[in-house]
């Protein structure tokens, strides 16, 4: 198929001349890239030094070294020699803002390598090492230098009025840094910030960053955090800022026992009081507007030396500071006689209670113990085993036989196992020991028939078996 294409299409003799040419410059460029050899990019900070390495590299060819040149181009401004060496003439170094901080390593043609001292954020750009050979002209290979700059951080909290807007409470700076530094917030109160940048003369930038919120006295003493993040720190740079809101004072009045009774001596009230910045002043009065001869101030500390009538009043605590005045008034009632603390009365009565209450309990517990259990004892089953039966006639012979009188004139012997009764008239009666097979309710029935129709006779060892 290749023969084919070539067939039909024959390249023409100038198509052929134009591959050839573009084939000499490819090669060319790919000698030259090999023949000077150097670091493509370099990073390095102000006020420090920066090797750069050129080293000429031809493979044994018959390539003749005239000169080198170091030629600097700025990342804004022209190309511009600051370091020449000649094999005749020897060093040179024609830019003056160069002079005196660029030195070669060593004299020799093919490593020239140069040192850069002082470094500048300016001196960033690119720089290349150029030949001037015979007879393919010039070689060379370039060198980009990066400047960095370690960033100067600073944070600091800004002291502001409580108040209903939002103002900057915090700012934070990373200056003069080189990339761009990154500002981040931490915080636990409710705000939002806003970061800006400036561009310095030398390639540096500025960045700030304002944290603001509606400040209210809750926030005073609360933290944030600046953190800032730059490539040329290990971790980022963090600094913790306590929140500083100033707000008028709030005061309370505490001490007061509800027991000034008159005689008692050296009652007390504190008057307190939030503020910032801290109270100026603190001012005790009365309904009346001066205290009493028995009372003591002492800043926040009012002592009753003698509590009397004088004392039923209402006292006035009054607090300043530079944002203003705030106050607080408590009445006070003087009583005839001490009142005796009732708590420990209380206490005793309400644990009595409580163990009253558990005995009671208990007791019932007991009580519906007993009743159950004696329950049990009288409806369960009989202690011995009654005797077997003895059949000497059914129940239904035994309550249809009709009732005899028993003969009074007529005595007979006593047989073993009966008892011999004494009746209310005198008369002796026999009760014989009979035998009997029934229910509880038949047997019942029994005996109290047989003592209705007057025989005086009860049936015993009775078998009961319940059906």
């Amino acid at each position: 198929m290749a023969r084919d294409y070539a067939a039909r299409c024959p390249r023409s003799p100038g198509r052929n001349a134009w591959m050839v040419a573009a084939l000499i410059i490819l090669a060319a460029q790919g000698v030259v890239a090999q023949k000077v050899r150097v670091e493509e990019e370099l990073e390095a900070y102000p006020t420090e030094s920066v090797d750069l390495r050129c080293e000429f590299v031809d493979g044994g060819s018959l390539t003749k070294l005239t000169q080198v040149s170091w030629i600097w181009e700025p990342v804004d401004g022209q190309r511009d020699n600051i370091a020449v060496y000649h094999p005749t003439y020897g060093q040179s170094f024609p830019n003056v803002a160069f002079k005196d901080r660029v030195i070669f390593l060593q004299n020799n043609l093919r490593i020239p390598s140069i040192r850069i001292k002082d470094l500048r954020m300016s001196d960033a750009g690119r720089y290349t090492c150029e030949y001037a050979t015979y007879p393919s002209g010039n070689e060379q290979g370039t060198t980009t230098l990066i400047m960095l700059a370690k960033p100067k951080n600073s944070a600091k909290a800004v002291t502001v009025q409580a108040g209903s807007k939002s103002v900057m409470v915090a700012h934070c700076e990373a200056a003069d840094g080189k990339p761009a530094a990154t500002i981040k917030w931490l915080a636990s109160v409710g705000g939002n910030h806003s970061t800006s940048s400036t561009n310095g003369p030398d390639g540096t930038v500025t960045v700030r960053s304002e944290y603001r919120l509606v400040p209210t006295a809750e926030d005073n003493g609360r933290e944030v955090t600046c953190l800032v993040d730059q490539k040329t720190q290990d971790r980022p740079w963090t600094e913790v800022l306590k929140l500083s809101v100033e707000y008028p004072p709030t005061v309370t009045i505490d001490g007061y026992d509800h027991n000034w009774y008159v005689g008692r001596s050296d009652a007390v009230l504190f008057c307190h009081a939030t503020a910032n910045p801290e109270p100026t002043t603190i001012t005790w009065t009365t309904a009346s507007g001066s205290l009493p001869d028995t009372v003591v101030v002492e800043q926040n500390k009012l002592t009753v030396r003698k509590v009397d009538d004088a004392v039923n009043t209402t006292f006035t605590c009054e607090v300043k500071n530079k944002h203003g005045a705030s106050r607080k008034t408590l009445t006070t009632f003087v009583i005839e006689e001490k009142r005796e603390p009732v708590q420990e009365q209380q206490t005793g009565a309400l644990v009595g209670g409580v163990f009253g209450t558990i005995i009671f309990i208990g007791i019932i517990i007991g009580i519906v113990f007993l009743v159950r259990k004696y329950q049990q004892d009288t409806e369960g089953p009989p202690k011995h085993k009654p005797p077997p039966p003895v059949k000497a006639g059914s129940s239904t012979e035994m309550l249809n036989k009709p009732s005899e009188p028993p003969t009074a004139t007529e005595t007979v012997p006593l047989s073993p196992g009966e008892v011999y009764y004494e009746p209310t008239g005198g008369e002796p009666v026999t009760v014989t020991n009979t035998h009997c097979l029934c229910t509880n309710t038949t047997c019942t029935q029994i005996q109290t028939n047989a003592f209705k129709a007057g025989r005086r006779t009860v049936t015993e060892n009775c078998m009961h078996m319940d059906q």
